[in-house]
């Protein structure tokens, strides 16, 4: 599994930014799509992720503010991030959960993308 992000950038405390994470290759085995951050300094943690059955899961953090979402049509998974604070500033990840079946043997993987850098000034 292949993963492309984009759509980080510079933006003002209050304003909005849309990521996207494009998926290629073996598709049929993601299980979920995520997005995680990684602050200067900090550790890399989770902000949202999408199940294929629909399930969301937020960060307290982000939510109310974030929301993540999918296009099936374009393998495409995005990160509508509003109302955007100086804190949120990070490179963003996302991420592909895979699970591959051979016979009766189950293989999970994670996929990661390249990040994406998000600043936001006060």
């Amino acid at each position: 599994v292949q993963l492309q992000a984009s759509g980080g950038g510079s933006v003002q405390a209050g304003e909005s930014l849309r990521l996207s994470c494009a998926a290629s290759g073996a598709l049929f085995a993601i299980r979920a799509m995520a997005w995680y951050r990684q602050a200067p300094g900090k550790q890399r943690e989770l902000v949202a992720s999408l199940s294929n059955s629909g399930t969301r899961h937020y960060a307290d953090s982000v939510k109310g503010r974030f929301t993540v979402s999918r296009d099936a049509s374009t393998n495409t998974t995005f990160l509508q991030m509003n109302s955007l604070k100086p804190e949120d500033t990070a490179v963003y990840y996302c991420k592909a959960e895979t699970r591959f079946t051979v016979v009766t043997d189950h293989y999970e993987y994670d996929y990661w993308g390249q990040g994406t850098l998000v600043t936001v000034s006060s």
